[in-house]
């Protein structure tokens, strides 16, 4: 046993069993400080890393001084430790390197405001959790960058694009993390890791200062965590546009954790797989049917539904988003670091496609696109006039394997479209709430066949992000807090082999 081991805090079982609004709740009570925490979740990373690759790095100065980088005790979070995504939100100071060779050594010279939000929630930020290269493909998985291995089963992956958040939170390492979300980056490694995951709505949390939901479109920020009280809370605390929004931010009649303190009314509830050309397969269609018999015991209507969406359309559009904004993305780096091109030995090959098929664009293809999603957004939003929520599987598949280079950017196609193309089969169901700015929440109450986690999806209109969590509330108590039917992953904090 190592002398950081028997000067922890708390044993890894009463660490596991607190989420971060309970260790928050101790904080208050002086029962433990903020570095306490701190130094119980650097060792958790100390103890799973080696064999999850979550975390790219412990900021050792914050771990021993929770105040260094402006944390506010006082807020709702209280100093409980937390991990960035290395993506989105910038920290003043630190790497973000995006999991990228490219972008080795680059530094933020500014806090993004949903940074200052976060740390204004009394969220302690740590370290830097793994992505892809620039977050555009289904896995953490370049082995000349790092592996990200799920923690449930290692000889899979943790799918993506927020890989580290999802094997951490999983592992027991905190109890939340951030993550983000551009077509389910959010929801299916939650989904795939035994997370809950809010992908909020469009004008919930900010993307600026500089970037704006008029250029992202798709991309949203959020969280995974393990009880829905914590993504409450955090939604509560961190929301909100920063000066200068293109639009106007959506607020709630009352706080979140409040209001899933309350059952939702009875509700119309549609259940639905057949996502234009996509299907589920037998056994994850089936665990959708167990799923709709269980909200119908806590008295709600469910039954087989559908918007009237032209599904080809839709994804044709979205398609062309993720081409000419991640070509932008990388155009912009490029630029900054002084570059004509991508480097072929530090950028992705099919990332360097993606930057060939995209630069060039033009405003014409980018107006029908945007037509393409007002048209689909309107179909979901006369659908949510006669529905409540819509229920679907996270994914079409089961979890690949670590290695499936198919969903990579390290993939040897040579067609952008039929690699996206083969995204979509798998990945079908999260990426058109993105086109449309409604919310959607993955919520681990479902097994795959080898035993590994499953994500139910509920989407509802564009903000009603309170209606999700307020029903996701209602399932975790009519489960009596076991999601995952109660199972932790073998790779644990609590496992002696971890």
């Amino acid at each position: 046993m190592t002398l950081a081991q028997v000067n922890l805090a708390m044993s890894w079982d009463e660490w596991a069993a607190h989420d971060a609004t309970a260790l928050a709740g101790r904080v208050r009570a002086g029962e433990v400080t903020p570095a306490e925490l701190a130094a119980q979740a650097a060792a958790g990373i100390a103890k799973v890393n080696p064999a999850t690759s979550a975390v790219v790095e412990v900021f050792e100065d914050v771990v021993a001084d929770p105040l260094a980088d402006g944390m506010d005790p006082s807020g709702t979070f209280a100093g409980v430790p937390y991990l960035m995504k290395d993506l989105g939100p910038t920290l003043k100071g630190r790497l973000q390197e995006m999991g990228s060779l490219l972008m080795r050594g680059n530094r933020a010279t500014a806090d993004s405001y949903l940074a200052g939000r976060i740390r204004g929630a009394g969220l302690n930020v740590i370290g830097r959790t793994t992505t892809p290269e620039f977050g555009v493909c289904s896995s953490a998985e370049n082995p000349a960058v790092y592996v990200t291995r799920n923690p449930w089963d290692l000889d899979y992956t943790t799918c993506g694009s927020s890989a580290g958040t999802a094997a951490a939170v999983a592992a027991g390492v905190l109890p939340i993390s951030h993550a983000t979300d551009g077509g389910g980056s959010i929801r299916i490694p939650a989904g795939v890791n035994g997370n809950i995951g809010l992908k909020p709505s469009r004008g919930v949390f900010s993307v600026g200062p500089n970037g704006s939901d008029l250029m992202g479109v798709v991309s949203i920020q959020g969280c995974h965590s393990r009880t829905v009280r914590d993504t409450a809370a955090f939604v509560d605390g961190c929301r909100g546009g920063a000066p200068g929004e293109f639009m106007p931010y959506w607020m709630p009649a009352e706080p979140y954790v409040d209001l899933i303190r309350r059952d939702p009314k009875p509700l119309r509830i549609a259940l639905s797989h057949e996502w234009g050309d996509y299907r589920a397969t037998p056994h994850l269609v089936a665990e959708l049917e167990r799923a709709g018999r269980f909200l119908e015991g806590l008295g709600h209507h469910v039954e087989w539904a559908l918007p009237a969406v032209d599904f080809r359309a839709a994804f044709a559009a979205q398609t062309t988003c993720y081409i000419t904004n991640f070509a932008q993305t990388i155009a912009n780096l490029l630029r900054q670091l002084g570059l004509e091109r991508p480097p072929a030995d530090l950028v992705e090959p099919m990332n360097i496609r993606i930057w060939e098929a995209g630069l060039g664009a033009s405003y014409s293809e980018r107006t029908a696109m945007q037509s393409a999603f007002n048209t689909t957004s309107r179909a979901f939003g006369a659908f949510f006039e006669t529905w409540d929520i819509i229920l679907t599987p996270v994914t079409a598949l089961p979890t690949p394997k670590v290695g499936t280079t198919e969903y990579l950017t390290i993939s040897d196609n040579p067609s952008v479209l039929d690699w996206f193309g083969n995204l979509w089969r798998n990945f079908a169901y999260t990426p058109l709430a993105n086109l449309c700015g409604i919310p959607g929440i993955s919520l681990p109450m479902a097994e795959q066949e080898n035993g590994m986690p499953f994500g139910i999806q509920a989407q509802a209109r564009q903000g009603n992000d309170g209606l999700l969590l307020q029903l996701a509330a209602q399932i975790e108590r009519a489960l009596d807090g076991r999601w995952n039917a109660g199972r932790r992953p073998g790779v644990h904090v609590t496992a002696a082999s971890a």
